[in-house]
């Protein structure tokens, strides 16, 4: 029951947000056209907290798998420890390359 709340709850809260915000998307500049500055700065925003939050999420996931075989079998830590620094680095680089895109989506404002 709690998780069907839940998710009546995101959902509205999506639609609500949604329909909110349309009009602002669709609204003209006072110069006679073009982007809404507003609604890309949104998008930059939202591009790079998702990714942050979605690498944040892997690395724990990484790091925590890491240290739980690593107490499992500790004669293994040097073989498991460089597999999982690389790891991280890639994980990272996802969020870099989100950077870079909302800087792209930033310097169209």
């Amino acid at each position: 029951m709690k998780r069907i709340r839940t998710f009546l709850m995101i959902t509205a809260g999506t639609v609500f947000t949604t329909l909110g915000t349309s009009s602002v998307a669709l609204a003209e500049d006072a110069a006679g056209g073009g982007a809404n500055s507003g609604v890309l700065a949104v998008a930059a925003g939202l591009a790079i907290s998702l990714a942050a939050f979605g690498c944040a999420l892997g690395q724990g996931r990484a790091v925590a798998a890491a240290m739980e075989s690593i107490g499992r079998n500790p004669n293994c830590a040097d073989r498991i420890q460089t597999p999982m620094i690389i790891g991280l680095a890639l994980i990272e680089a996802l969020a870099i390359y989100a950077l870079v895109i909302a800087f792209t989506i930033a310097g169209n404002i």
